[in-house]
């Protein structure tokens, strides 16, 4: 069954990057490029996984993750953070606004496809 999957992500090479690794893994890809983009993207589209940029104009991707877990329709989507910021404390920070994963750039592109695969996978019965 295709995911679909919705990237929040303002740099054009990471956003082109994703779409290629994301859709070649069999997944829907929507590109959103500021964080006010994703969040009425992700109200429309409902994706089964929302990947977050931190550093997004707009909205940065800590509101983004709030935002999302604060809207009924999208709150059971996952979300996934990957971004520059790799210390514990933005770690922590993005676990905190409602991210089930953080991942900091660069990443594995094994790891991501691995990552994402793990996060849509259905929950043990």
């Amino acid at each position: 069954m295709v995911k679909r999957i919705l990237v929040a992500e303002d740099e054009p090479n990471i956003a082109i990057s994703l779409h290629f690794l994301l859709t070649g893994a069999g997944h829907e890809v929507t590109i959103a490029h500021d964080g006010s983009q994703a969040l009425e993207l992700a109200g429309r589209l409902r994706p089964d996984l929302v990947v977050v940029d931190v550093m997004l104009p707009a909205m940065n991707g800590y509101e983004l993750c709030r935002q999302l877990r604060l809207n009924p329709a999208v709150k059971p989507v996952r979300i996934l953070m990957l971004t520059a910021r790799g210390r514990q404390a933005e770690v922590d920070k993005g676990l905190a606004a409602g991210a089930d994963a953080y991942m900091a750039k660069p990443f594995s592109t094994r790891e991501l496809v691995e990552t994402v695969a793990a996060l849509l996978a259905p929950a043990p019965e």
